[in-house]
């Protein structure tokens, strides 16, 4: 049975966009085919909370040949996904002077339903642990209103400095 959902994705306005693929490579590091985000529609730093979307086109470095025929969105790009929206949000709120979270690890992870080009996945998380040492965050993915995952991703502090 999955779990509840964080917020009701029914009730997520895509089309207002609060931090765009440029804004968003200020505060990740990731580049090219490992950009796993589109855009960023919610920010609530109260209740440490964060929605952003990954559109997945037929382009994707995976399509020709995660299931040929049949492209799948691989589970590990769908937490790889989730790990980013994290450390943007760990970003956003300065956690760290220098550096950035880094995905250190995941918890309670299942796979609930596929994500295939054309398809918008939606991505949910809530922090229960929003620490400079370590974070946890609830994560939830949906496309539509099926969740096709969810678990906890652990963000440890990583330097992006030589040395």
């Amino acid at each position: 049975m999955p779990p509840v959902a964080l917020v009701d994705p029914a009730t997520i306005d895509t089309s207002k966009i609060l931090y765009d693929l440029e804004a968003i490579r200020r505060g990740n590091p990731q580049r090219f085919e490992m950009e796993q985000l589109t855009a960023i529609v919610y920010l609530d730093r109260d209740e440490h909370t964060i929605i952003g979307f990954k559109d997945v086109t037929p382009e994707e470095f995976w399509v020709r040949g995660h299931m040929p025929d049949y492209p799948l969105m691989p589970g590990v790009l769908m937490c790889e996904a989730a790990a980013q929206l994290c450390s943007f949000y760990c970003h956003v709120i300065q956690i760290l002077e220098n550096g950035f979270i880094g995905f250190g690890g995941m918890e309670d992870v299942r796979f609930r339903g596929q994500v295939k080009p054309g398809d918008r996945l939606l991505i949910l998380a809530k922090a229960s642990r929003v620490h400079r040492r370590q974070t946890v965050f609830e994560t939830q993915g949906f496309v539509g209103s099926n969740m096709v995952f969810h678990g906890k991703i652990i963000g440890v502090p990583l330097s992006n400095r030589d040395g």
